[in-house]
């Protein structure tokens, strides 16, 4: 599947059940509501509802791979530096490495894809629009319950770059209250988007 513009109803369906042979019910219930609310957001901002439908169905494809697997991708693959990689989990590797997983076994192509499924946990300085979304429907999906996320679905309709800058924030806070390292594009995503710097 090279282009997203010829992305039918069977499209979706077919890509729909590899994704779902791949995960828990629970974990396939979330993608559903993450493509429901990326959709939404798609047709919201203008953005295209295909590629944010394929992006959001892929982007935890390889979320429940085993960290062996994980391992052995990044160490046969092209990655600029494998030894920092290897030191984070699959929070960070199903992102980064899932994408190559979706492009190899589903056979995507979409390099507008592909990214936004690189940087749906970790942000980054520079975002595409889909970037954005995926990044923002992930957190804010009707399943997620926690603090805050009923202001999150507020400023994602209002303000896609608040809507970022809600997330990278509260996702810090979170990881410095529990003393988890925190992933440098991580940090790249904060100073841009809710500190202001470029």
């Amino acid at each position: 599947m090279k282009h997203s513009e010829t992305y039918t109803a069977s499209d979706r369906e077919n890509v729909m059940q590899a994704v779902q042979m791949r995960m828990s019910e629970r974990r396939f219930q979330h993608v559903l509501g993450v493509e429901a609310t990326a959709i939404a957001l798609a047709e919201h901002y203008g953005a295209s509802v295909e590629k944010a439908s394929l992006a959001a169905l892929t982007h935890d494809y390889a979320k429940e791979r085993s960290d062996e697997e994980f391992q052995l991708a990044i160490e046969q693959g092209d990655y600029a530096d494998k030894a920092e990689l290897l030191r984070y989990g699959n929070a960070i590797w199903h992102g980064i490495v899932g994408a190559d997983f979706v492009k190899r076994e589903l056979k995507i192509q979409d390099q507008e894809i592909l990214t936004a499924i690189r940087l749906h946990t970790t942000g980054a300085a520079e975002m595409s629009l889909l970037d954005k979304i995926i990044y923002v429907a992930d957190y804010i999906e009707p399943n997620r319950v926690f603090p805050g996320v009923e202001d999150a679905r507020e400023i994602a309709f209002i303000d896609l770059d608040n809507a970022v800058a809600f997330e990278t924030k509260h996702t810090l806070q979170h990881l410095i209250e529990n003393e988890k390292e925190v992933y440098p594009k991580t940090i790249e995503t904060y100073n841009r988007w809710v500190a202001g710097l470029n």
